[in-house]
């Protein structure tokens, strides 16, 4: 009787909430993915990019740059370490010890920063895995730390109650590790093989194959059948060990029907994990022409969009993610962090236009933040205890803002800096919140709020002060009068509650 019970609640479920019983590799399949409330209401994630690129400490690509020759990363892997025909990314990835790693600490501070959910990167382009790996012996187990990494992490992640997710960039590792294979073209060690070419290393190198151009895509073109075999076998083995909420592609869906494939089965899964509902997120990329990544599949509505290091330029009806970084995407010396103001008036955008933040924040070597990304979490946590209500849990209004400054839409595409004659609007229920993205003065005025616009307001009030504001609404705009203090240095927020005659259920169509 219990199990006819359960069977006809997922079933009803799923009818209600327009959701399949199962999925499979077809478009068409695909395409009935609803993005869960919890990924919708969370806006805000904290990811970390760590791996043996942080022991250099010189840069994002490491392992793929260092044997470029005449490159910046060459150049100091062989003042720092020797030429790579004989110290290698083998011997980096060795030197990775991990011996601080303190995930349930570094967690709580990610808690304290306000982030709703946590993503780890599970393996980079460098074709080394972070968790015990059933299918590939060159992982953090067996070498460098000899650490299991993602299941350090999950544990943390679920003991604090936060949503889990891990990223995966091995899609490209196939053409753009292929590098290793290479020689110098001139001077000492001209001709000399580098130590990709020992087949006693394919493993973590690849192994040769016809054809080889160190002038090659960085992107998997036509790989071998066994790549993709093996692609499959590490990423499901990734699934089933870890079961994260949250699954990321470094691009769009690969290899054909192997990476619709293992879509279907992610999203299969996760609706068997939780009782016959659908928690997955998934995330891919739609780099049109700026990186023309060949054999990738982009399909709107089968995933949750995700925006490299930019941002949209206008309220997308799905919900969708910004992936950024607090700085390069590795630890690196030397790097220059952007400013609290940045990040959250980034955080702020986003939102208004129905997006999620999911900012890297790179771990030293050793596992443990610099005292420069601590003091940023610790800043952007402040700010979200006293305004995240106009964050969480809000849907976007029927335009995203006004003012001078307007983002401009892609990947790869830096935010203008605010000020506090830009505004960006988010609704809950009824209530309208509306973010000065700046320190404004004695007064704000916002010309979506007036009369000719907008109902009528009962009240305003100013998030993190007590009372209720002064303000005057007339057809041209509505003024708002500050108090002498206001609550941050940052982005200050407005809750705005309209009469409610004539107001619809809820002001937002999103």
């Amino acid at each position: 009787m219990k199990v006819l019970f359960l069977f006809c609640t997922v079933f009803f479920y799923c009818v209600a909430n327009g959701q399949p019983k199962s999925f499979d590799s077809s478009w068409k399949s695909l395409e009935n993915y609803r993005c869960p409330d919890w990924f919708r209401d969370a806006k805000f994630g904290i990811w970390t990019c760590w791996n043996p690129y942080t022991v250099p400490a010189a840069g994002d690509w490491y392992a793929r740059n260092m044997y470029i020759e005449g490159s910046r990363q060459y150049k100091y892997h062989l003042e720092h370490y020797g030429h790579p025909s004989k110290v290698g990314y083998k011997d980096i990835v060795e030197m990775w010890k991990g011996e601080k790693f303190d995930p349930e600490s570094l967690v709580a501070l990610f808690k304290e920063a306000g982030a709703k959910y946590i993503v780890a990167m599970a393996m980079h382009h460098d074709n080394f895995d972070l968790w015990d790996s059933k299918h590939h012996e060159w992982n953090s187990v067996n070498h460098g730390p000899h650490q299991n990494i993602i299941g350090k992490w999950e544990t943390a992640v679920r003991k604090s109650g936060l949503r889990w997710g891990v990223t995966s960039h091995l899609e490209r590792s196939w053409n753009w590790f292929a590098v290793n294979k290479g020689a110098d073209k001139e001077g000492e060690y001209a001709g000399v093989p580098y130590d990709g070419n020992d087949p006693k290393y394919a493993g973590l190198y690849f192994k040769k194959y016809e054809g080889f151009s160190e002038n090659g895509p960085h992107y998997a073109m036509n790989p071998p059948a066994e790549v993709i075999e093996d692609y499959f076998l590490r990423e499901k083995d990734l699934l089933d060990q870890h079961k994260p909420d949250l699954f990321y592609f470094d691009g769009g869906i690969p290899f054909g029907e192997t990476g619709r494939k293992l879509m279907a089965y992610y999203y299969n899964t996760n609706m068997k994990n939780n009782k016959g509902k659908l928690e997955a997120v998934m995330n891919i990329k739609n780099y049109g022409g700026t990186q023309p990544y060949h054999g990738d599949q982009i399909r709107d509505g089968v995933a949750v969009e995700d925006v490299e290091r930019g941002q949209l330029s206008g309220i997308s009806a799905l919900p969708w993610q910004t992936d950024d970084s607090i700085g390069d995407w590795f630890w690196t010396n030397g790097d220059k962090y952007n400013s609290p103001k940045y990040v959250i008036d980034q955080l702020v955008d986003i939102v208004s236009k129905n997006g999620n933040l999911l900012l890297n924040v790179p771990p030293r070597a050793d596992g443990t933040l610099d005292d420069k990304a601590v003091a940023l979490l610790k800043e952007i946590g402040k700010w979200l205890k006293v305004n995240g209500e106009g964050i969480y849990g809000t849907r976007p209004y029927t335009i995203f803002g006004e003012g001078p400054t307007l983002a401009n839409g892609g990947h790869f595409k830096r935010m203008a800096e605010l000020t506090a004659l830009d505004f960006r609007f988010t609704t809950k229920g009824d209530t309208i919140f509306a973010f000065a993205c700046g320190k404004p003065e004695s007064k704000v005025v916002i010309k979506a709020f007036s009369t000719y616009n907008f109902h009528k307001i009962k009240s305003v009030e100013l998030l993190g002060t007590s009372g209720k504001l002064t303000f005057t609404q007339s057809q041209g705009n509505l003024e708002i009068m500050l108090p002498k203090e206001l609550p941050s240095d940052y982005a200050v927020c407005f809750k705005i509650v309209p009469l409610l005659n004539n107001v619809p259920t809820s002001l937002s169509k999103y």
